[in-house]
């Protein structure tokens, strides 16, 4: 008998010819199986993180002690394009060259961790760990494990893509999605060093509340399509044997799925967002008289944005040099963040096309929130 894995009672069966047949169900693990598996799993995903996250952001983090100065510029303004640029094949190819060479490091990384869960660990455990009895217990366990990747919205898509297709509710996954960019850690000890600790506690007290409250909202408001249950509820998919022998074959199916399905239209949508940058976020030192209209044009063009982790620091210190108002600033130090509109084309199938445009408006409105609070902390 395999030491590694044992056959369930039934397993077996006769041929018609009276011999014994192949098993007709895989194999189930054992438990030293499963425990073997989740620390390779849990290897790959160090592994990962460290490469794509820990390690440069120690990096980082070890300059702006010294200097308490970014150094670097906005990638929106990559290539020379300007606020109200007119859209341009160079403005596209420049901006997605330039974000490209930023984030390709985590995608890679996030793809790989992804395609191990969906490989190593079986459907049922993956959904059991971000599953509660409320569906606010499970976004907070969801943000709690989101805080160490410290992925760009963009990056957490691929995982966020897996978790739901593993089975965890839409809430959890949300809050996964939304937990890596906003909660950050690396990017609020960013903030800390080079900006106002008015910013660094705007993120955090608007930030927590949002990851929280938006999962919880957005899946009692939008329901199935041909039922009345909550979304956010955990499919009832069936109990599948999990056979260890087929790892590697999922593996590969997984990394194939992301990489043909995902990546380019992810990349299609960035080369967009390069073109329209000068438009989609024309705010600049001539529009301090917009008032009211500059915060909401900040909060709507954030969601819809693209940014590596930590872009929003530089777009936020040239705004504050012209002297943009706290409540622009506080509306893109929250909307800029936690979503985007390439992030929202890589999960919209599997989060469906309604989830994603309501969270897409929840995050503006806590966007505009933020510049509420940042103008009364000032």
């Amino acid at each position: 008998m395999d030491p590694i894995t044992s056959p369930p009672v039934g397993a077996m069966s006769l041929d018609p010819g009276g011999g014994r047949a192949s098993s007709l169900v895989p194999r189930r693990p054992s438990r030293r199986a499963l425990a073997g598996a989740a620390v390779l799993f849990g290897a790959i995903a160090v592994a990962g993180v460290t490469w794509a996250k820990w390690y440069p952001y120690a990096g980082k983090l070890g300059k702006l002690w010294d200097t308490h100065a970014w150094s670097g510029s906005s990638i929106i303004g990559t290539g020379g394009v300007a606020a109200k640029s007119t859209p341009s094949w160079h403005a596209a190819w420049s901006f997605t060259v330039a974000y490209g060479e930023d984030i390709w490091v985590a995608l890679v990384a996030a793809i790989v961790i992804a395609a191990a869960m969906e490989a190593l660990i079986p459907r049922q455990r993956v959904a059991s760990l971000l599953t509660r009895r409320s569906t606010l217990g499970g976004t907070l366990v969801a943000g709690l494990v989101a805080v160490p990747a410290m992925m760009c919205t963009c990056c957490s898509a691929p995982l966020t893509v897996t978790l739901r297709r593993n089975g965890v509710p839409t809430a959890s996954a949300l809050g996964f999605w939304l937990g890596n960019p906003v909660l950050n850690p690396a990017v609020l000890a960013f903030l800390a060093l080079v900006a106002p600790w008015q910013w660094v506690a705007t993120r955090i007290a608007v930030g927590i509340v949002l990851v929280l409250a938006v999962p919880y909202v957005v899946t009692r408001l939008v329901r199935p399509p041909a039922s009345g249950g909550v979304l956010g509820a955990t499919p009832s998919a069936p109990a599948e044997p999990f056979d260890f022998r087929q790892a590697p074959r999922r593996f590969a199916t997984a990394i194939g799925r992301l990489g043909v399905t995902i990546v380019p239209e992810y990349f299609v949508v960035v080369l967009l967002i390069g073109a329209f940058r000068g438009w989609l976020l024309p705010l600049g030192a001539d529009t301090l008289h917009w008032g009211f209209l500059a915060v909401l044009v900040a909060a709507v063009a954030g969601v819809l944005m693209v940014i590596p982790t930590a872009g929003e620091i530089p777009v936020l210190l040239g705004l504050a040099a012209v002297g943009t108002s706290p409540a622009v600033l506080g509306a893109l130090l929250i909307a800029l963040p936690a979503i985007s509109l390439p992030s929202m084309a890589m999960v919209g199938r599997t989060l469906t096309w309604r989830v994603v445009a309501v969270t897409a408006g929840a995050v503006a409105v806590f966007a505009l929130v933020g510049g509420g609070v940042l103008s009364a902390l000032h």
